[in-house]
């Protein structure tokens, strides 16, 4: 249509605007995507570092090891398994564990083959694991044995029928040779009664990879339903391959691979972060992912010292944990000088500026935010490596996103999706060559997200003067204050500066008077009682007034299982007190 051209021309025409003004973009990253060794394809990939790095360890687990030649074994004989199991090509498959090498083997067999994998929260409970089964059509599930009972209860209940493929992941210390589990860590190994079939998968004749089309539908990775039930995004082998090599080039990477390069793996496999950074990476770098099963800043250290990582990326308080760890005796004989590149996640906190100087004391390095994403983009969209001189990140914004990687476009737009001058605000749009085909089975939410390949995020930004992108709040979370807009975001990050606020989320409340006002939720900083009065005398003083929050104190916040604060949960708290 004439009108959707001339729009799609627009945003183009604002993205070449918007690239000219970035003169701060670093010396370090190239203008283009890094190369991939072996081409898109997955398959392809682990089999070029099965002959060119047959005796370099991929995968790390607690003290067990896996070969890239060994990788490629296993990985076959998974893909042999499956595939005697009526898995082909266009086929989905279920992943529901937790992160481990099993993990990691069931998404590149699920690849090998050419079918599609559909990554399921282990968190999920019967309904939720129902609903992304029947929804994604999964004719297999790969599942953790401690999550029995669950899909037991589930598989009844489909209108299809679902195989099953069993294993405990700590059965890998039951292999032939293997050591036993680092001592003090929550490994539990089981018998050889109750591990599951990886025993049986692995004796299993491999069988050739399915030839790779980058454009074949590869995963279906569901959003996070908090507008509904969960939507399966439609990515390709295509959109991974870019994301991997967009992802080392916003690191300063010229090339994917690297004899040095080792991921702490820790962020859950399932999300689609985790995804990018437990998994696309080591594939498609050749490197190592160092798998652990949750965050525990103890067993963090000891692997970055074990391991020799490289690439951390983690919660923001994670940092401050290793920086008070690292003071201790215990962790005196620890060397971390192996990391050259770390990113916090500002998740229920936000990096700070002192933070970011008590980490580069200790090791030199520059901690960072990582990048703005969504699912739908298979995120890591932006970078902001290099763009910390001063402080700029933190001291101007809320959420400072940087530049985006290379190949990918954004911009902002007005409510009618004309594109908006520099320092103002509005809608995100995205485009790149990683931006989902379209929602799984779903062309009514496809055709209102997607125009011409830009993908509308309902997400609420602006950029600076010299072309970065700062992230504001979800669309809907925008709150207006007597007409006024209210960012959350931009609200908590105020509100952070004081020193009696450990933790605060800011959620909506519906007021006849003012249309809405914000509710900010606080944990008090340990030892500190401050009282509603007092902070809202000092938000005046430091906020535009239609800013000046509600304050309610709380215990702790409900969160979801990627470590994000449930803003729909704190709503329903607002409702609750009104």
């Amino acid at each position: 249509m004439p009108e959707t051209s001339s729009r799609i021309t627009a945003w183009q025409a604002a993205a070449e605007e918007l690239a000219a003004l970035r003169t701060l973009w670093p010396e370090e990253v190239p203008h283009n995507p890094a190369e991939l060794a072996a081409g898109t394809g997955l398959a392809e990939t682990i089999q070029h570092w099965a002959r060119t790095r047959p005796d370099a360890v991929a995968v790390s687990y607690y003290g067990w090891q896996s070969t890239w030649s060994e990788v490629e074994r296993r990985v076959g004989a998974l893909a042999g398994w499956l595939s005697g199991h009526g898995v082909g090509v266009g086929d989905r498959v279920g992943v529901y564990m937790g992160n481990s090498p099993q993990y990691f083997e069931s998404f590149a067999a699920i690849a090998w083959l050419g079918a599609v994998y559909v990554p399921i929260n282990p968190m999920y409970k019967a309904e939720e694991l129902r609903y992304q089964l029947e929804d994604s059509g999964a004719v297999h599930l790969i599942a953790a044995t401690q999550l029995r009972e669950i899909v037991d209860s589930v598989l009844p209940e489909l209108g299809h029928e679902v195989s099953v493929t069993w294993t405990d992941p700590a059965a890998v210390f039951l292999e032939a040779g293997a050591p036993a589990p680092t001592p003090g860590l929550p490994i539990s190994v089981p018998s050889a009664e109750t591990a599951g079939d990886w025993a049986a998968v692995l004796e299993t004749s491999p069988v050739p990879p399915v030839p790779s089309d980058p454009d074949r539908l590869a995963a279906l990775n569901y959003t996070g339903g908090t507008t509904g039930r969960p939507k399966g995004c439609e990515h390709t082998l295509g959109h991974m391959a870019y994301t991997a090599a967009a992802s080392a080039a916003g690191m300063g990477k010229t090339s994917t691979s690297s004899t040095r390069d080792v991921t702490l793996g820790f962020l859950p496999m399932f999300w689609i972060a985790g995804q990018n950074l437990g998994l696309l990476l080591p594939f498609y770098s050749g490197g190592e992912v160092a798998i652990m099963n949750r965050w525990n800043p103890r067993v963090a250290l000891r692997a970055i010292h074990d391991r020799g990582v490289t690439r951390l990326a983690a919660p923001a308080e994670g940092y401050d944990e290793m920086l008070q760890l690292l003071a201790t005796e215990e962790f005196a004989d620890v060397d971390i000088s192996s990391l050259e590149q770390s990113q916090a996640l500002s998740l229920s906190r936000k990096l700070d500026i002192d933070l970011r100087e008590r980490w580069h004391a200790q090791t030199g390095l520059t901690l960072r935010e990582a990048s703005y994403g969504m699912t739908e983009t298979h995120t890591s969209d932006t970078f902001t490596l290099g763009l910390q001189d001063e402080d700029r990140d933190l001291r101007a914004e809320p959420v400072y996103c940087g530049y985006p990687v290379p190949g990918t476009n954004i911009v902002v737009v007005d409510a009618d999706l004309n594109p908006v001058p520099v320092g103002h605000e509005g809608e995100i749009l995205v485009n790149s060559p990683s931006v989902l085909t379209g929602y799984w089975r779903n062309p009514t939410a496809t055709e209102e997200t997607l125009i011409g390949g830009w993908l509308r995020t309902g997400d609420t930004g602006r950029f600076d003067e010299v072309g970065a992108l700062t992230y504001l709040a979800r669309t809907k979370e925008m709150i207006k204050v007597n007409g006024m807009s209210a960012f959350p975001s931009e609200i908590e990050a105020l509100l952070r500066m004081h020193p009696d606020v450990d933790t605060v989320a800011v959620a909506p409340r519906e007021d006849q008077a003012k249309g809405q006002v914000p509710v900010a939720f606080v944990i008090p900083t340990p030892g500190s009682q401050p009282d509603a009065d007092e902070l809202t005398a000092w938000a005046k003083e430091n906020m535009a007034v239609f800013k000046v929050p509600e304050f309610v104190f709380v215990d702790q916040m409900p969160m979801t299982a990627t470590g994000k604060i449930r803003k729909n949960e704190l709503i329903e708290q607002v409702n609750q007190l009104t």
